[in-house]
């Protein structure tokens, strides 16, 4: 890859395009154009936001003095300050457009690699004699754009692993995600056609393709409500202590 791109890779060490993964009839999958318009949204959203802040900040030392600290030293640090945000604004937006362009989704007949991120590259080779779960994940805003995920799930791990890698800010390591697609059930069927292939061949245990959890999640709603209403009891049984 050339020109900016080129360069800003090179400066932050992302290694090239990701080796097929075990296997032949390679296929290679993108995010769907609208991820890359949501992800853009979201970009301006917090540069709108830190504006906003630094907006704030400005009144702030304007009208609120602060013992001790000369004017001069207050008007260096706002230069400071809209210098730093004004410099990270085209480098932030080559960020997330090359965080989009740098994700790639390689499924064979035998195993799946998923690569993403820029500033923390991730990567993930799963095999299908291993896959247990395969769920479409679709929330309503990702409804409304046409893109959904496709949550792939090894066997093993466990609830203490999944709640590591949440709190890391990661996905734990026997999940992997097509994030944002737009054919996200054309990749489900795929990944479902290469399991069977898996265990007809004898690598599992044939019975187990019927056990594949292949539902259609439309999560964010439900798990809301689900949230909600474990609070509410929760409230209702610290109420009824302290009543008692």
């Amino acid at each position: 890859m050339s020109g900016w791109r080129g360069i800003l890779l090179r400066a932050m060490r992302v290694p090239p395009k990701p080796a097929t993964p075990p296997g032949g009839e390679t296929r290679v999958f993108r995010a769907g154009r609208n991820y890359f318009r949501y992800k853009l949204v979201a970009w301006l959203i917090a540069q709108l936001a830190a504006a906003a802040g630094l907006a704030f900040a400005f009144w702030f030392a304007a009208n609120v003095p602060i013992p001790g600290v000369p004017e001069r030293v207050m008007l260096a640090l706002e230069i400071l300050g809209a210098i730093g945000f004004v410099a990270q604004l085209p480098f932030s937006l080559l960020v997330t457009v090359l965080d989009f362009e740098m994700r790639w989704y390689i499924v064979t007949d035998r195993s799946l690699r998923i690569r993403e991120g820029i500033t923390s590259v991730r990567e993930k080779t799963m095999t299908f004699a291993n896959i247990q779960n395969i769920v479409v994940r679709q929330g309503p805003l990702q409804r409304l754009l046409g893109i959904a995920d496709v949550e792939v799930r090894n066997a093993g791990g466990g609830a203490s692993d999944e709640h590591h890698g949440e709190k890391q800010g990661n996905d734990p390591v026997h999940v992997g995600f097509f994030r944002g697609v737009d054919n996200a059930d054309a990749i489900r069927n795929l990944l479902l056609d290469g399991v069977r292939r898996q265990r007809d061949a004898g690598l599992g245990d044939p019975d187990d393709v019927a056990g594949i959890a292949t539902t259609h999640d439309d999560g964010d709603l439900a798990e809301a409500a689900a949230i909600l209403l474990t609070e509410a009891r929760a409230l209702r049984a610290a109420i009824v202590t302290r009543a008692g």
